[in-house]
């Protein structure tokens, strides 16, 4: 399933962005394309502005080269003939400053003459020329052996050499080609790159809401089986009065009250993942927050012979809801009385660090895998799976995140195998 998806937002990328690209190229030559056309044509139209003055040109009926040359070359004209056309599309003469073969002449001035176009461009033996018809009514003075004569002009065409510009046009466009293929190569490594990022957040939610569903399953099935294992009790013995079946009616309260706590925590995790929780937070003083769970958790440390230790810096302001961050302190607590060694120690800080609040629990015991540490707050999580049914579902360090992060701050653990294991949540 993550994998289609993926597919199709890298597919959806690549079509996205090379339609972008192809767009942008193909308006980059469009606008060079028309640029170099319109250049062309000016610089061609500035050239037959002045047309060749037909009494100053004689042809000689005996001359091989019918052209006209005449002295050092203009740059303007570098690049350029023009022709004399007479009846039936008769070549009379040619005023050229190129060494070009006598057939380039007539193919040119056929080619030109039978397109039917005013202005256009032909193709000569792998050379461009960009042509311009005149039309003209003027006479050719020929003088011959037999005299001097006169050929109609009916028009004068000027060619002029554009193969460098259609060389500079292919080579944008394959530059163009080339750039593509090497973008598009980069562009799909960088769309599986961001693809797999952007899929990967999907898929852990998607694994821990499976799991989600299938730990709370799991640990909703034994308080059931116990209420109804009780009420099976409570029906065999149908003539017992109620005092004499009390055992099983407590039983029954026992894991309802389990199950409702359950229920409410996972409700209560249910509102932070969809940011229904209420986060208007306001200063309050956390050191009475953490004094007050101290002196109510003292009996149950003297009890157990533990060592309880405190340094807690007075008039601390922090930012949250009050009775959270209780119920958080609550939680760290209760967890390092849960898995503090034998005749062991507790030290609870309250200090001020820069700009944030820091409260740390840190309880002496046999510590924390380093492989579990990242799953610490991951929900119904214990690091010791025969504590499974010990009055908790590993729920608290989950709701203790929750809290935590609801009221902009952060928590994490840290913990030395053998020695000792440290929570540490910090408040603005």
């Amino acid at each position: 399933m993550f994998k289609r998806l993926r597919n199709k937002f890298i597919l959806l990328n690549m079509t996205i962005i090379t339609i972008v690209m192809i767009s942008a190229f193909a308006i980059i030559y469009m606008i060079t394309y028309s640029n170099i056309q319109n250049e062309n044509q000016i610089k061609l139209t500035n050239i037959a502005v002045s047309p060749i003055m037909m009494n100053s040109l004689v042809k000689s009926d005996d001359s091989n080269t019918s052209r006209v040359f005449v002295g050092k070359i203009p740059n303007d004209y570098a690049s350029t003939f023009s022709v004399l056309v007479g009846e039936d599309n008769q070549l009379l003469n040619v005023h050229s400053y190129l060494d070009l073969p006598e057939g380039i002449y007539a193919q040119a001035t056929q080619l030109a003459t039978a397109s039917n176009k005013e202005s256009a461009v032909i193709s000569i033996d792998g050379q461009r020329w960009l042509f311009k018809i005149n039309a003209m009514n003027a006479n050719l003075i020929i003088r011959g052996k037999s005299g001097v004569t006169q050929a109609p002009v009916l028009e004068q065409i000027y060619f002029m050499d554009v193969t460098e510009s259609y060389n500079i046009l292919s080579q944008l466009l394959l530059t163009f080609g080339a750039i593509s293929i090497v973008m598009l190569f980069v562009i799909f490594g960088i769309s599986l790159f961001f693809a797999r990022r952007a899929i990967r957040p999907v898929e852990v939610a998607y694994e821990k809401q499976k799991q989600f569903i299938a730990d709370a399953s799991h640990e909703l099935k034994t308080p059931i089986a116990v209420i109804h294992a009780n009420a099976e009790a409570l029906y065999a013995n149908k003539t017992a009065t109620v005092e004499s079946q009390q055992k099983w009616l407590d039983y029954i309260t026992a894991e309802t009250d389990r199950m409702g706590k359950l229920v409410s925590d996972l409700l209560y995790l249910a509102k932070t993942d969809s940011e229904a929780v209420n986060r208007e937070l306001a200063p309050f003083n956390i050191c009475h927050v953490v004094t007050d769970v101290l002196l109510a958790m003292e009996a149950v440390v003297f009890e157990k012979g533990i060592t309880l230790s405190q340094n807690i810096e007075p008039d601390l302001i922090a930012n949250g809801v009050p009775d959270k961050i209780k119920q958080v302190v609550i939680i760290l607590l209760d967890n390092a009385v849960k898995y503090v060694n034998e005749n062991g120690s507790i030290n609870v800080t309250l200090r001020k660090s820069r700009n944030h609040i820091l409260f740390s629990v840190k309880n002496t015991g046999r510590g924390i895998p380093k492989e579990s540490l990242p799953k610490l707050f991951d929900r119904f999580y214990r690091i010791d799976p025969s504590r499974a049914h010990d009055g908790g579902y590993g729920l608290g360090l989950s709701i203790a995140k929750a809290i935590i992060e609801n009221a902009g701050g952060k928590i994490y653990a840290s913990s030395v195998e053998g020695e000792s294991t440290t929570f540490v949540f910090e408040l603005n």
